[in-house]
């Protein structure tokens, strides 16, 4: 007979424990020792003494959650969200603004060092934009909770699958951030109020909103006729989604077009068109300072040949194009690169090229990546470029900037950049494109 030893997850401690924060990790926990193990506690500040309970302990470290403020710091501000503590989509709140920025700050140079062995020669001031209200991208879950008072809409709980009970969320756009108790309310009207999963948002340009609702079943009449009567009253725009993205189709209005919404770069007097489910930048106030900010950091003139690498539907590729002799745009999604070239094509620009590439291929081997290239603007995932930025020679690149979400992948690809591939880390920064999440973005100038 074999035998097993049963493996039962380790009952957590239930009463709080009371410890003094040290310091602030990356993402803005706190971080003590207690017990001698490293623990990450978040809503808490430094020097600040708190009482918390544990949410997990593992060998090498201990996670929790701040139940009491015992003695705050001078740095501790009141969250601007009710739900602050309980939803999971911002975890800053309890930071001011400006210590928000130096938190991320100092978590770009200290990955630089630690992971790229490398340190910018100027460290620029951040760009920042609105605080609140920014969001304009989003994806909420639905789900139909009779014991918590009918249909929730939002973001999942800290810690966990659940979704928050919320009634407003202050950082999306307001056309749907003081609309949550309406969504719930008419969803929980639906016949279908335990078949809708999700809700897609997006809003363009003019504060042009669509929702994309996530039908697990055909939706009744009676049902179309509620949400059709919603989209009247408040003049957004509906699709529904009953399988995969080709399923997407307009509800309300009939005959709207999959590109319905829009956004402007005025700085460089162009436009786009995109689907809700396309991916754009989350924060237009801060996108319209990040592309002029590279566009001057790249010196394009009329004789350079730029590369554009995940191009995405355009965003930087056509106002470099109206400085560039010609752009090399190259994405991953063939969806986004259609929607590029139709943006281009709209707006008379003719000195662009598109190409559709896994950048993320360590063979990777197209035409495209044997034409010398002056100027590389580099706008990656989260996971980073380093495969391309490896098998690219760059030999005739003066300049390349690099817009990241991730500062880790960053400093990895400025070690290869500088210790590679012969360029200086000349310029970087933080820009605010996530307000009150532990969420860094930045910009990074590289010169050969």
């Amino acid at each position: 007979m074999s035998r097993h030893r049963s493996r039962r997850r380790k009952k957590l401690p239930t009463e709080a424990v009371v410890t003094t924060i040290e310091k602030l990790s990356h993402d803005g926990r706190g971080i003590a020792h207690v017990d001698d193990k490293i623990t990450f506690i978040s809503g808490a500040l430094a020097g600040e003494e708190i009482s918390f309970c544990y949410t997990s302990i593992a060998a090498t470290h201990a996670e929790g959650v701040t139940v009491e403020v015992l003695k705050a710091s001078p740095d501790r501000v009141e969250a601007g969200c009710a739900h602050f503590g309980i939803c999971g989509g911002c975890s800053l709140q309890h930071m001011s603004a400006d210590d928000q920025i130096k938190l991320k700050e100092d978590a770009l140079l200290e990955q630089f060092k630690a992971f790229g062995e490398v340190t910018p020669e100027e460290v620029i001031s951040p760009l920042r934009g609105d605080t609140w209200g920014y969001r304009r991208k989003a994806r909420l879950g639905v789900k139909f909770v009779p014991k918590k008072g009918g249909v929730l809409v939002g973001f999942r709980e800290q810690r966990s699958g659940f979704l928050a009970v919320l009634d407003s969320c202050p950082v999306l756009h307001p056309a749907v951030g003081e609309r949550i108790t309406v969504l719930r309310e008419l969803f929980t009207k639906l016949e279908a109020k335990d078949k809708i999963a999700q809700i897609e948002v997006a809003v363009g340009g003019d504060d042009q909103v669509a929702l994309v609702l996530r039908n697990l079943v055909t939706l009744t009449s009676a049902d179309e006729a509620l949400l059709i009567e919603f989209a009247k009253e408040t003049g957004i725009y509906l699709y529904l989604q009953p399988k995969g993205l080709n399923s997407i189709t307009p509800l309300y209005p009939a005959d709207l077009a999959l590109t319905s919404l829009h956004y402007e770069l005025p700085s460089s007097g162009v436009h786009f068109d995109f689907a809700p489910y396309d991916f754009t930048q989350v924060n237009s106030s801060i996108n319209e300072q990040m592309v002029p900010r590279a566009l001057e950091w790249l010196e394009v003139n009329e004789k350079d040949h730029v590369l554009d690498l995940f191009c995405g539907l355009g965003n930087f590729t056509l106002p470099l194009a109206k400085r560039a002799a010609t752009v090399v745009g190259v994405e991953g999604d063939k969806t986004l690169v259609d929607r590029a070239e139709a943006n281009a094509q709209s707006q008379g620009v003719f000195n662009t090229r598109y190409h559709v590439a896994n950048l993320m291929e360590t063979d990777l081997l197209q035409t495209w990546m044997r034409s010398d290239y002056s100027k590389v603007l580099l706008d990656p995932p989260r996971s980073g470029a380093a495969e391309i930025i490896e098998k690219l020679s760059f030999d005739k690149t003066e300049r390349i900037v690099y817009v990241s979400c991730n500062p880790a992948t960053l400093a990895r690809d400025a070690g290869i950049l500088v210790n590679k591939k012969g360029f200086r880390l000349v310029k970087a920064g933080v820009m605010d494109m996530f307000p009150h999440t532990g969420h860094v973005e930045s910009i990074a100038l590289f010169v050969r």
